[in-house]
């Protein structure tokens, strides 16, 4: 087992630890912060030199960041969730298609766009996780927020 190896081991227990033990809404936060990390590291791609690095590090994160919002988008519930359903579904949609050309075209502005909307939805979710916990207790019993959008 290389140090490396080692040095990741116990934050990868920690990390599925979390998600085993998160509530629906620390779930999606976290969906959230997962895609914005991503697309992040795929910025970083257009600073390599080496045209191998600068295509691997972008299309891997970014499609990363594309498998997030698809589980996102497919886990709606559409008919509990009404409106707010289908708003976020073509919300996700949006994303999933400039983030695709992004990734053929090699291009920053798209992914800087969908960083920006992730982080308006990661902030928005979290300020509702900290002002309404009495809501996210409610998500065992399918009438939170949570059972519409995730």
């Amino acid at each position: 087992m290389s140090f490396m190896t080692r040095r990741e081991h116990p934050w990868l227990s920690y990390k599925k630890i979390a998600t085993q033990t998160a509530s629906p809404g620390q779930l999606v936060l976290m969906l959230y912060e997962g895609a914005v990390g991503f697309l992040e590291k795929s910025l970083r791609g257009f600073h390599h030199d080496d045209p191998l690095e600068f295509n691997r590090t972008i299309n891997n994160n970014v499609l990363r960041a594309q498998a997030i919002i698809s589980e996102m988008n497919y886990s709606l519930n559409m008919e509990r969730g009404g409106e707010l359903a289908l708003h976020f579904r073509r919300l996700y949609d949006y994303m999933d298609d400039r983030l695709r050309e992004a990734n053929v075209k090699k291009q920053k502005e798209p992914i800087i766009e969908v960083i920006g909307r992730l982080q308006v939805l990661r902030d928005s979710w979290a300020e509702m996780l900290r002002q309404r916990p009495e809501q996210i207790g409610a998500e065992n019993s399918g009438e939170g927020l949570e059972s519409a959008v995730a």
